[in-house]
């Protein structure tokens, strides 16, 4: 049995915390200053002091480094445990689902959850096939100006050798500090360095853990989401605490549901972490910013890292930007990015994450969409049902992303071993020969005075969360075109083939053009400016690699 650390005079406390939270906070906190209900301690990691203070009016002084504003292609290491059962994303939760999809197949892979938890799916990730040096040489060949790697997951491993989470990666699974390599590659490559948190929500995410089935022959058997430190007495696991990794020395939610709860809103239905978790993860947070120095900080939060109940995410955010003002003689080069975010201020402290998906309009403010060629953790299925994004996909929406003055970062899932699948390397490869042709018109470009035109332009296709609008991308044809710019010089994107002679209404009378060209094609483009737009003929001799098409416009 797990022991219960909450007397009732305190499960009462909690309870009318939460009450107060309800009347104090919306879905995401439209006050400029909250009152949080966790405060970080005196003993707590250091905030570094300076000129953005943990409030939002604060942070609001943020202006996004020129980096990322020409970068707008980054590639992304999503690899973690969850990788080594191929079993796709959000593994370490599915796992003790009963009945679920993953269930079943980690009980054919490992044997029962109460026998064999994640964290012993820890125990045999070894990623004996990890080269770090070799995946930033391709992801840097294929086009990408900034590598991010995946310090933590839901999962509460810590992929480095972290002061405050002993279950890390350096005292188990491969025992290498992975954010550490990768930092010194990257750096050595002359790329921009990032890495993305998720671990706040480990306290939800592992509550089936504590479960046990509900039929069968293991029915009433409880998973090892329940074990303590002085049961590893002669296991591999012996003098670590299970519940560093699991969290679940607290009260189950009432509210299963773990979309509804993830903002850290539903009071009732959630069973609110508490000061010693919170602290936790501030902690770690900044013992990886202090530690590699990252350029941008992802979190797969709504807003940041536990926010509005801790005030640690707001200094998290200050410390972010005031060391980066010491690391780069005075000027903030850091990007912070969150999900969800408000218009009126948020999107003014930091940047927009927008997950597998892409607003209808070009954005005052930059801001990024994260996507994956297939699950965000590697996933056997979908390799052998063919199941990836096409390299031309993944182009068509880096195209849209930029044209509404976006970045987009890329993921392309890795076994647990470290390595690559031939389709996954193929589509990467086709990625980097579209972009060495093409790419003239992603770096360094801002948004024309339109982004585009075209049945979806001319749609509205509303996010969904976090994202999750992208599907609409495998509709684009030679009728969808995007456009970027560099002064005076315009690119249009055709979407699909461009076997037809199409008009770009976009350009009117007031528009003088010098000249019009292909990328990656000597032939002459044959065109004419009319009443109806700028009309162009089709290629004979069509040399672009992959579609879509790129047309340089010189104006006069």
């Amino acid at each position: 049995m797990i022991k219960q650390t909450k007397t009732p005079f305190k499960k009462s406390i909690n309870i009318l915390f939460a009450f107060i939270f309800l009347l104090t906070f919306n879905s995401n906190a439209q006050i400029q200053d909250p009152d949080f209900i966790y405060k970080i301690s005196e003993n707590a990691e250091k905030m570094k002091d300076g000129k953005f203070k943990p409030t939002w009016e604060s942070l609001q002084q943020y202006e996004t480094p020129d980096w990322f504003r020409d970068a707008k292609f980054g590639m992304w290491t999503h690899w973690g445990p969850q990788c080594q059962p191929q079993r796709g994303d959000w593994y370490a939760r599915g796992m003790y689902e009963e009945g679920h999809w993953q269930y079943n197949e980690h009980i054919k892979q490992y044997g029962h959850p109460s026998e064999f938890g994640f964290k012993d799916v820890i125990n045999q990730w070894k990623a004996e096939k990890w080269d770090p040096e070799a995946i930033v040489q391709l992801y840097k060949k294929t086009g990408a100006k900034y590598f991010v790697a995946m310090a933590n997951h839901h999962d509460n491993l810590d992929l480095w050798d972290s002061k405050y989470q002993p279950w890390n990666s350096v005292n188990m699974g491969p025992k290498r500090d992975i954010i550490k390599a990768y930092e010194e590659v990257v750096r050595k490559h002359g790329m921009r360095f990032g890495v993305t948190f998720h671990a706040a929500h480990a306290w939800l995410f592992y509550e089936p853990a504590r479960l046990a089935d509900t039929k069968g022959e293991k029915e009433g058997i409880h998973y090892d989401g329940r074990l303590l430190k002085e049961d590893g007495k002669g296991k591999w696991w012996e003098g670590y605490d299970p519940q560093d990794l699991y969290a679940q020395d607290h009260a189950p939610s009432a509210d299963k549901n773990l979309h509804k709860n993830w903002h850290w809103t539903n009071p009732g239905g959630t069973t609110f972490p508490d000061r010693k978790y919170t602290e936790n993860i501030y902690n770690r947070t900044l013992d990886l910013i202090n530690r590699y120095k990252p350029d941008l900080l992802y979190f797969d939060d709504t807003v940041l890292p536990l926010y509005p109940i801790s005030d640690g995410s707001l200094k998290t955010a200050a410390h972010l930007y005031n060391s980066s003002m010491e690391w780069n003689n005075g000027k903030n080069e850091a990007v912070i990015t969150g999900k969800v975010l408000t218009e009126d201020y948020q999107k003014k402290a930091m940047i927009w994450d927008i997950e597998k998906g892409t607003p209808n309009e070009i954005q005052e403010n930059p801001w990024q969409v994260c996507t994956c060629i297939g699950s965000w953790h590697y996933d056997i299925g979908i390799y052998n049902n063919n199941r990836y994004k096409s390299a031309e996909t993944v182009i068509r929406q880096l195209i849209d992303v930029v044209s509404k003055n976006g970045n987009l970062l890329l993921n392309i899932p890795m076994r647990g071993d470290g390595s690559f699948d031939d389709k996954a390397l193929a589509i990467v490869n086709g990625i980097g020969d579209w972009m060495a042709i093409n790419s003239e018109g992603i770096y360094a470009t801002r948004p024309w005075k339109v982004f585009g035109e075209g049945p979806d332009a001319e749609s509205t296709v509303a996010l969904n969360a976090q994202g999750f609008n992208e599907g609409r991308i495998n509709n684009f044809t030679e009728k969808e075109v995007r456009y970027t710019s560099k002064g005076k010089t315009i690119y249009a994107y055709v979407m699909g083939k461009n076997q037809q002679p199409f008009t770009l209404k976009s350009f009117d009378k007031n528009d003088r053009i010098k000249s019009v060209s292909c990328l990656g094609v000597k032939d002459k483009v044959n065109w004419r400016k009319s009443a109806d737009g700028l009309e162009i003929k089709p290629l004979k001799n069509n040399a672009v690699v992959i579609a879509p098409v790129c047309y340089k416009i010189v104006l006069k």
